[in-house]
């Protein structure tokens, strides 16, 4: 059994939404035994806790469109640690090949000959469901599960194609479906807007997550229509949307 972080290796490693207890063993024992980590910002204290005392841990993260590290500068020290013949773990919270980045990372270590690992990590959508005792699929009225992100492209000096200035929701969201959107912004009322613009029902139940697993954990449900900016708490904020959302306990 893979106990330990091997020298000369990085691991992307899914550091779920924020309760350190949805860690898996995997991704503990890497955490525990690493020599550099380098956490994104929504990475909790309780998570990056389990670190060694003698780890070097670089924040990277970027919060509110105001990065403290460029991309490819998260890339140079990857390369820099794990060249060096240390083992380093690339903390992301949630998920990491769910708007992590994650393609980017491995494309720099596979052209640089690293040898790199990926370590799963619970999405915020499945874990913000699970606490709210809400299905995501349904037999009766859901049979896809859509996972989306408002949030803006930044243009790629190689591909400057792929800059997106303005999400595309028209015919994105089929009638018997569940929409997960992460980094929604904060323009709520005006994304609300854009949805029922695209033909989804202004009725169609929505539950927007705040800070979810966290001690600071707010959440609201309501509907599309009712959707509004100061009704939601403070980012990192998720929002599902589909009438499989079924809370099994009251939402406040």
């Amino acid at each position: 059994m893979r106990t330990s972080a091997q020298s000369g290796v990085v691991y992307l490693v899914g550091a779920g939404p924020g309760d350190v207890e949805l860690l898996t063993l995997r991704a503990v024992r890497l955490i525990e035994t690493a020599d550099v980590i380098l956490p994104d910002d929504l990475v909790s204290e309780e998570v990056l806790a389990l670190a060694s005392p003698t780890a070097l841990v670089v924040p990277v993260g970027k919060r509110c469109g105001q990065p403290r590290i460029t991309q490819a500068g998260i890339h140079a020290l990857m390369l820099e640690h794990a060249g060096a013949g240390r083992s380093v773990v690339r903390l992301k919270s949630g998920e990491p090949l769910i708007f992590g980045r994650a393609g980017e990372e491995m494309a720099a270590l596979t052209e640089a000959g690293i040898s790199f690992e990926i370590v799963p990590g619970i999405t915020a959508a499945f874990a913000v469901a699970a606490a709210l005792k809400t299905p995501l699929t349904d037999r009766g009225s859901a049979s896809k599960l859509i996972f989306a992100t408002a949030h803006h492209a930044a243009r790629l000096p190689d591909a400057p194609s792929k800059l997106q200035l303005t999400p595309k929701w028209e015919g994105a969201f089929p009638k018997d479906a569940t929409l997960v959107i992460y980094m929604p912004g904060r323009n709520f009322r005006a994304l609300a807007g854009e949805l029922i613009a695209s033909g989804i029902d202004a009725a169609t139940p929505c539950i927007a997550v705040s800070k979810a697993t966290t001690p600071d954990e707010r959440v609201l449900q309501t509907t599309l229509a009712s959707l509004t900016d100061d009704a939601v708490g403070p980012a990192p904020v998720i929002l599902l949307i589909g009438d499989a959302i079924r809370p099994a306990t009251p939402a406040t």
